[in-house]
């Protein structure tokens, strides 16, 4: 007589993200299955922040580098795993904290932390869920030359937001651009976009 195997829920991380150095602080709080590889929760930050993956980009768990391996940039003695063949339960759990780098030219830092790990709902399966929780404040606009001349771009747009200069940067950011403005539903929509689609894996 053939039995059937139950199907089983995936485990849920609760990530919270931060990009560091941003005052006021610039953050999201991610749902993503512990079994979701480095690259699919690379889109996933990619899509949550409002990135538009244009640049490098690199995780640091403890010593460990995880991404594209790229000669140029890689340490030999240290060299760069493949972030599509690591899971994140291979490494991670509550109260894991590690990094994302992206755009080594730039170098927009972001602190992650796994603030809970959750049993998934049994719907689901054992299939990838990735969604945004929360956060507050825009994602620099791509290129803004990293978190210092973000953070004068920001005093300039307080203190004198009618100057030529403030002017300047407000046309190039983009006239609809809202520093203090999180975009949830359209973050939501992103990833959600990404899964229908099967753009991560």
């Amino acid at each position: 007589m053939a039995t059937t195997r139950k199907k089983t829920s995936a485990r849920l991380f609760i990530v919270k993200i931060e990009l560091v150095d941003s005052k006021p602080l610039i953050w999201r709080r991610i749902v993503i299955s512990d079994h979701a590889s480095f690259a699919t929760l690379h889109h996933v930050i990619q899509a949550a922040m409002g990135w538009h993956d244009a640049h490098l980009h690199e995780f640091r768990v403890g010593e460990q580098s995880i991404g594209v391996p790229d000669p140029e940039y890689d340490n030999p003695d240290r060299p760069t795993a493949i972030e599509k063949n690591v899971r994140l339960n291979r490494l991670l759990g509550t109260g894991s904290t590690f990094t994302y780098l992206y755009d080594f030219g730039d170098s927009w830092e972001h602190r992650l932390s796994v603030e809970q790990v959750r049993q998934g709902d049994d719907r689901y399966g054992e299939g990838l869920i990735a969604g945004i929780a929360g956060g507050e404040r825009a994602c620099p606009p791509e290129d803004a030359g990293g978190i210092g001349a973000y953070q004068e771009f920001l005093e300039r747009w307080e203190h004198d937001p009618y100057g030529k200069e403030t002017e300047d940067l407000r046309t190039w950011a983009g006239l609809d651009f809202d520093p203090a403005r999180f975009d949830r539903a359209a973050a939501g929509a992103a990833i959600d976009r990404m899964l229908w689609n099967g753009w991560v894996k």
